[in-house]
């Protein structure tokens, strides 16, 4: 995971240290934005065999004009079929449109690029559904079922408090499971995009 850390990614950067050390994952930290994107689609390159599919890299970004520097990384990724996954911190609905700095209208910012995309909405989803969204954006990054590998955006809306209470020490690695799809969420939660289609989940 590469991370361009911020005020508002503050709730992810600190989950991130905290699975680096439990040894879930490996961190790398860039300032600017659009190093963070390209680092992350030189680690798919260079961690990938001959031949063999590109591991996905996650990027994570804070809100507002941050995203949009991590476009031409998204971009490049899908013309080169690289499994980029944006995780973007947003604000959440109440605090969207109102004309305030840094209030960037980020779901949708990267068109028809991203092969999954989805709005997570602040304080709705469970651990069961971001596991599953989670697994979506796995596939699709990989193309498992499409065969057209290439990024993918997860906006990720946050309310403050940002820093956390304490410390979280996470368990075991989880075991991720990409082979296929899960079934879609029971309750309307989150907003998916597709290259083609907008689909309301529920």
């Amino acid at each position: 995971v590469v991370l361009a850390p911020g005020s508002r990614s503050a709730p992810l950067a600190y989950a991130l240290q905290a699975a680096e050390r439990a040894g879930w994952l490996r961190l790398h930290v860039r300032v600017d934005e659009r190093v963070a994107g390209f680092v992350a689609l030189g680690l798919t390159r260079a961690g990938t065999a001959e031949g063999a599919t590109p591991e996905p890299v996650a990027v994570v970004t804070t809100s507002g004009t941050a995203v949009a520097n991590l476009h031409p990384a998204v971009l490049e990724a899908a013309h080169s079929g690289l499994p980029l996954v944006v995780v973007s911190a947003d604000r959440p609905h109440e605090m969207r449109g109102t004309g305030a700095n840094q209030t960037t209208d980020q779901v949708g910012i990267f068109g028809g690029a991203p092969r999954y995309a989805v709005d997570v909405p602040a304080g709705a989803p469970t651990g069961r559904l971001l596991d599953q969204i989670a697994t979506r954006a796995l596939v699709a990054a990989r193309g498992l079922r499409t065969g057209d590998p290439g990024p993918v955006h997860l906006n990720v809306a946050l309310r403050e408090p940002l820093a956390p209470a304490g410390t979280w020490t996470p368990g075991r690695s989880p075991r991720v499971r990409t082979a296929v799809a899960p079934p879609a969420p029971a309750a309307p939660a989150v907003l998916e995009r597709g290259p083609r289609t907008v689909v309301v989940a529920g």
